[in-house]
This record gives structure tokens, sequence and C-alpha cells, in this order.
């Protein structure tokens, strides 16, 4: 099925290239440079922006592996490595259960994740950064418009880090390609990707325990962090992923004037993707409990997920946007092989078709923004609905107000159901209730003011993995008791002349279930930073200081045989600050970034920075790169 989606959708692609007609500007196109408004990104959710080069806090903050703020993530001590999580969001909706290794999933681009480009010149930017030792990282992206109505876009992203401690070397790519190509009356559309992507990591368990007292007391024989000890130096894990997908829509009715406007749209999607997850490891560790293998390890886990979906759009002026849609799915996860226990049988495969069906709704009325959306599963094994409702209101430009009400209802991630191992304690097979999750959410954007949210959220039959009394290993576990979790999150930027303070300030709360869902009650960080125009405007500088804070609370530990999180409940850690010192500058199209990495450990006669139970934090480190624009 892969070769035949694969021929269908290179003929697809082929059909729009070869469907332009060529354009050759005259000179005088050629001098003028337009304006950056004309360089537009349309998301997967179709909302447009266009390219932004310009130098400001929040491009510090996501100049990093993810491309994006991480406020709430605490990143391990090597870049590419999975992040511990400081807050939870309950933002996607999914009728499906996950795939298994969500913790190497933070930089995995799924389908939303997709960017779609219109340029009316080449653009290509070129990401590069120092890792940890023997190793960079690059994201490389290139788009054109061959005619005003097509477009293509290639772009790589990877990175070889061999890191500070042993054996934790990583290695991750990310290939996307995509097009789209719209009619000359632009009443046909189509867009498409291919996304390639794998994440290697080198896993070695931790640090000893004489080691990890060796780097709490910053003994000086020990500075080289190489030098230490960890538990083992022979494991691996790997996640890939390749995806094709295609979207393509026909205004079947198209009346729209200057006041009033009525189009009915129908189209489809369709994606195809097979992902597989594998740990390998020479020598069995004892940590991990018996193993059937005395040797060479290894288990592999895959997932072919074939998704279709038709849809109709109908936006009216009085009406407002109202959407329909139906999808079909058919999902295969498992090993190769069944496994026979003295105490049962664990089987190979979770294989399910499912029907969908949904709608969605938005309209203007009197200032207010009323949008809803809702799907359920309506054919299958697997139970799924989701139900959410939101209305805004924008008091002016500068200020609007939000509140949202979201009802989710999902099966547990795959590896919760399913798992096989040559690690005797790593094989279980589940049935499992639903996670029921009810989310009331406020939030307020002012530019005056400041920028606010508060979320309530509500979860029944929780999921999780957890240690077993009398057990060393985790294994999935239901919460049969409501978790209940309050977040408030505040952000704001003063500015006085030259001189800029950025604070972002988040407050939780578990009210309860704090025994399976742990998070630090506080987590802060702020910016002070001093910016000029230099050299007749020819430079624009910024640097300053951040510093970033989260309270002492109960860590998720990481297992890297899973390659997950688990809760555990004996060791408090946190509580350290982390400051960072920065100098970056912008010249033309390119951002120049320097960056001295929790520098105040130097001043430190003992380290309680981890980022997990047995994994050290990073220390003070000065990494740099650049972001560079330019256009052809």
């Amino acid at each position: 099925m892969k070769n035949t989606f694969l021929l269908l959708f290179l003929l697809s692609v082929s059909a729009t290239v070869f469907s332009q007609e060529s354009r050759t500007p005259n000179p005088s196109e050629k001098q003028k440079k337009p304006p950056i408004e004309l360089y537009r990104i349309i998301s997967a959710q179709r909302d447009t922006t266009y390219i932004d080069t310009t130098l400001s806090i929040q491009k510090e903050y996501k100049f990093n592996y993810l491309r994006k703020d991480d406020f709430e993530l605490l990143a391990f001590s090597n870049v590419g490595q999975t992040y511990n999580s400081l807050a939870y969001n309950f933002d996607r909706l999914n009728l499906k259960p996950l795939f298994a290794a969500q913790s190497h999933h933070f930089n995995y681009y799924e389908i939303g994740d997709i960017n779609y480009y219109h340029v009316p010149t080449p653009l290509t930017e070129i990401y590069f950064k120092t890792a940890f030792r023997q190793g960079q990282q690059l994201d490389a992206f290139f788009t054109v418009n061959t005619s005003e109505q097509f477009n293509f876009s290639v772009a790589y992203k990877g990175i070889r880090s061999l890191g500070n401690y042993q054996h934790i070397l990583t290695s991750t790519g990310n290939f996307t390609f995509t097009s789209n190509y719209h009619t000359k009356n632009k009443r046909y559309n189509i867009r498409a990707h291919i996304a390639a992507q794998d994440v290697l990591n080198r896993e070695n368990g931790g640090l000893t325990d004489n080691s990890l007292q060796l780097f709490i007391d910053d003994d000086p024989e020990f500075t080289d962090r190489g030098r230490l000890d960890v538990n083992f130096e022979d494991g691996e894990n790997k996640l890939e992923g390749l995806r094709f997908y295609g979207d393509h829509s026909y205004e079947l009715i198209s009346k729209k004037d200057s006041t009033n406007y009525s189009v009915l749209t129908i189209g489809n999607t369709i994606s195809y993707e097979d992902k597989f997850y594998e740990y390998r490891q020479v020598s069995p560790y004892a940590g991990f409990g018996p193993s059937y293998e005395l040797a060479n390890l290894k288990e592999t886990v895959k997932l072919e997920d074939f998704n279709a979906k038709v849809y109709a759009h109908f936006n009216n002026s009085i009406i407002g946007k109202l959407t329909a849609f139906a999808g079909y799915t058919d999902f295969n996860y498992g090993y190769n092989s069944v496994l026979i226990l003295n105490n049962g049988r664990i089987t190979n495969r979770l294989k399910e078709n499912i029907i969908e069906a949904g709608a969605a709704y938005e309209k203007d009325y009197k200032g207010f923004q009323l949008s809803g959306k809702a799907a359920l599963n309506v054919s299958g094994d697997y139970d799924g609905n989701y139900l959410r409702g939101a209305a805004s209101f924008a008091l002016d430009k500068d200020n609007k107000a939000e509140a949202s009400l979201t009802i989710h209802s999902v099966a547990p991630n795959f590896n919760f159901q399913l798992y096989q191992s040559d690690y005797v304690n790593y094989n279980w097979q589940n049935d499992l209730n639903n996670v029921k999750t009810q989310e009331l959410r406020f939030d307020l954007i002012s530019k005056k003011l400041l920028n606010a949210s508060v979320s309530y959220t509500g979860i029944d039959d929780y999921t999780y993995f957890g240690i077993k009394e009398n057990d060393s290993t985790p294994t999935p576990m239901q919460f049969n008791e409501r978790v209940d979790y309050l977040k408030v999150k505040a952000e704001k930027e003063i500015k006085y002349k030259k001189f800029g303070l950025a604070n972002t300030v988040l407050f939780q709360q578990v009210l309860s279930g704090d025994a399976v869902f742990n998070v630090p009650q506080i987590v802060t960080r702020q910016s002070l930073y001093y910016e000029d125009h230099l050299f007749k405007k020819a430079l624009f500088l910024q640097t300053g200081v951040n510093f970033k804070y989260f309270s002492k609370y109960n860590m998720n530990a990481y297992d890297p045989v899973l390659a997950e999180f688990y809760v555990q409940n004996d060791q408090e850690l946190g509580g350290f600050p982390m400051l960072d010192f920065f100098f970056n500058a912008k010249v033309k199209q390119t951002r120049i970034f320097f960056k001295w990495e929790h520098f105040n450990t130097l001043f430190k006669s003992t380290n309680d920075h981890f980022s997990a139970p047995g994994y050290p934090y990073r220390g003070a480190v000065i990494r740099f790169g650049l972001v560079w624009d330019f256009f052809l």
C-alpha cells in the first residue's frame, strides 16, 4: 500500500508542476525588492503570517533545538535528547491512541506542524548552532514559487552531538518537502508534503550512585564530566517515521461581492505514516530486571497508519462558517511475534478500522468571535470523542479576551495497552479505560496590561507509567480517582528607553491526584536586556541576562527502554536558578546569537541541578549560532 500511495502522490505533484506557465520577470521587477509581507507562511490550519527577520527577546527564547519557546520544558544535558515537562497542555484532540516513545516526539513534526509557503522570490533560511563536543546543529530551508500558482519547499533539520557525559550521543534528522498549487481563479487548491524523520539516542541509564555523589560534591577531579561512570554504555533507542500527506479542495459554489458572500467548498485529505521505535542493548542491565536474552537485546514496535477524510465547508456572510467531515482510519500497531508466558499470552498486534464524523462552526457576531468543533468515532472498537467551544471578544485592537471549554475522551497510548521486550518486566497487555479530560480556560491578550491565561483541568482515569510496590521498573497504571490541575500563567514585557524587562510567571497547583501528577508549583523567567542600533543603524545589538527558576518537586524519572517518563515520589529535585548571559546582533537579514549558558554553576560549591533523577542538567557552556534569511 505504501508504494501505491507514493506513486499516486508523485503523480499528483508532477501534474501540478507540469501544468504551470513559465513567467519571465521584466528588469524593473528584478530590481524592486518585494515587501516582506508578501513572503507568506500558511499553517496547516490555513492561518497566514509572513517571514519575520527582526530581532527581539522572543527570538532569543526560540533560538534552540526545537525552534520554539521552551519555557515549560527542561532540557537534558545533550542537545537532541528528551525534555522533562514542567507544565502540561491538553490542546491535542486525537480520537485514537498515540504511538510509543512519546519522550522522543518533542522534535517530531506532526501533520499540524507543517507549514506551506507563497513567496514572490526564492527564499532561503539557514539556522546554525553549536552543540556539545564533536557536533553541530543545522536547519536549512528553501522555498520558491515557480509561478504565482505553484510553490514548493525543501527543508532539512539535523543534529549530531557527542555530549559531555559518556554514551549520550544524539543524531537526529527531519526532512520535509511541501508543495501547494491553486488554479488561476483560486477555486481549486491542493497541498501536499513528505516528512522523513529519525531520532537516535545512545542511552546510559544516568550516573551511578558513586558518580552522582561526586557530581553533587563538585569534585575537582571530575570537572570533565566524561570521567563520571554511568550505569551502562551499550544502550540505544531510535524513533523513525515516514509520512505522505495530501489535501485538495474545490469551491463548488463561489458567490462573492463587496457585502455578501456564499461559498461551498468540498475536499478530502489522505495520509499514510509508517513509524517504528526500537531499543537495543548489547548486554542486559540488572537495573531493568531479568531478561530472556543474555546478549544483543532488541525490541522493535511498528505502526502503520492510514487516514482518509472528506469534508465540506459552507461559508456565508450571514450564517458563518460551517464544516462537516467524515474520516476513515486503518492502523496496525505491534510486533512480529506472540509472546507465550506461563501465566498467559501477550498478543503481537492491535489492528483496527475506525470511522469518525464531526463538525465545526465559526461566526463573528456583534464583536464576538464564536467557534466550536466536535467529533466522535462512530465505528470501531476504540471509543473517542471531543467537544470544544470558544468565545472571544476584542475590546479594541490591543485587548482581547477569550473563554473556552474542552471535553475529550480517548484511549491510552498504544504502549500502555501492548508492549513487548527482551526484558521480562517490560511485557504487558492491558484493557484500560479511556482517559477523560475536561478543561475550562480563560485568556487575556493585552499589549498595555499583560498576557495571561487561567486553566482548570479535570482528568478521569488518568494513565501514567509508575513503579509498583516491590518492583523496580515502570509499568502502565491507571488512577482510579480524579486529577484536578490548576494552571495560571502571566507574561509582561516592560521597556524603558533602551532597556527591557520581560517577565513570565507560571503558578500551578494539583488540587487532587498529586501522587500521580507531579509539577513544580512555580516556574518563572525574567530577562533584563539592553538593545540599540549602532554604526549608523547598520547593526542592531541586544544583550542581557536570562533568569529561570522552578520550585522543587517530585520530578518525573526517565526510562530509556520505553523512552518515556514515569512518576516517582521518592526524590525532590529542582529549586535551582539558571542564569544565561546573551549577546545577540542583527546585520541586515542575519541574526547572530552568543550565549553563556548556566554560568552561575561556576560560583557554586555543590551541584543540585538535574533534568531527571540520575541525569544532571547542563553545566556552564558558551554556545553561538545564527539565523540567516536571504532573498534572491
